[in-house]
């Protein structure tokens, strides 16, 4: 089983217009599906995985509840072929109320994006709600590293990220674009060893493959997960990424997938 673990997608209603808009900011970086779901799943698969997950991010506070009913409508629609996680916007009144929504709903991992959702990831003023998302035993993945259509300061470094990793009490936490786009010799001072998984995405044809062997050498094959950020990545290429790096062939195989699957409790992750 092939997953990928960081790709996204929106409702039908505001596809078109969310890619144009965010085509834009990036620079006017060509998407590869066309932002609905049933089309991310099918490059997805053309790409060669079988799953995907799909990171959905609250921008704003009155934006919180749509977007997670997505996220459930989602789920419902595609049976278990696209795994969508939810999102809160940090500081809303409603977060705590979202989550609990979201468990109840069978979600099992939240998106923060903390560029989009402006808001630093060591400010301890968002700690408890990272200590409610780890007593709910959500996986939470974070935007990790510069995004090309923000300027800096970066948001989440690799040094505010592990500061932050035991109020999580041990929940999964994943670190995206190995650990910090651009950023990867902090990743290996600061995250590297640490109880985090890292995912690959954005990393084909963009991070210089020797950093990305002396990271897994570093952090261990079975604590990264494959990533593409589709439509803005591409799942066949970063599939052929990680083959290219001469890993074992345990090691390709977990992060194509059976790391990903164990996280998700999916059959098919290794033990």
């Amino acid at each position: 089983m092939i997953i990928d673990f960081h790709t996204h997608a929106f409702p039908q209603r505001i596809a078109e217009k969310a890619m144009r808009n965010l085509a834009h900011t990036a620079g006017g970086v060509r998407p590869n599906h066309n932002g609905t779901a049933e089309d991310l799943l099918r490059v997805v698969r053309d790409g060669g995985a079988d799953r995907a997950v799909v990171l959905n991010i609250a921008t704003n506070e009155k934006q919180q509840h749509n977007v997670n009913d997505f996220a459930i409508e989602t789920n419902r629609t595609f049976g278990g072929a696209l795994i969508a996680f939810g999102s809160v916007y940090p500081g809303s009144e409603s977060a705590f109320e979202e989550l609990d929504r979201l468990k109840a709903a069978g979600i099992r991992g939240i998106k923060l994006h903390p560029d989009y959702q402006h808001f630093f990831v060591e400010e301890e003023r968002f700690f408890p709600l990272y200590r409610r998302i780890g007593e709910l035993g959500f996986i939470t993945v974070f935007h990790a590293g510069i995004d090309i259509g923000y300027p800096e300061p970066v948001h989440c470094t690799p040094q505010g990220l592990a500061q932050i990793l035991p109020q999580f009490s041990g929940a999964p936490v994943v670190a995206a674009h190995m650990g910090g786009w651009m950023m990867w010799k902090e990743v290996q001072e600061h995250l590297c060893g640490k109880d985090v998984y890292l995912d690959t995405a954005f990393s084909a044809g963009r991070m210089p493959p020797h950093y990305a062997r002396e990271i897994i050498r570093l952090h261990g094959a079975d604590r990264i997960l494959l990533g593409s950020d589709m439509p803005w990545g591409n799942t066949a290429e970063e599939i052929s990424f990680v083959r290219s790096l001469d890993l074992t062939d345990q090691e390709t195989a977990g992060i194509l997938g059976e790391n990903g699957a164990r996280l998700l409790s999916l059959a098919g992750g290794s033990e």
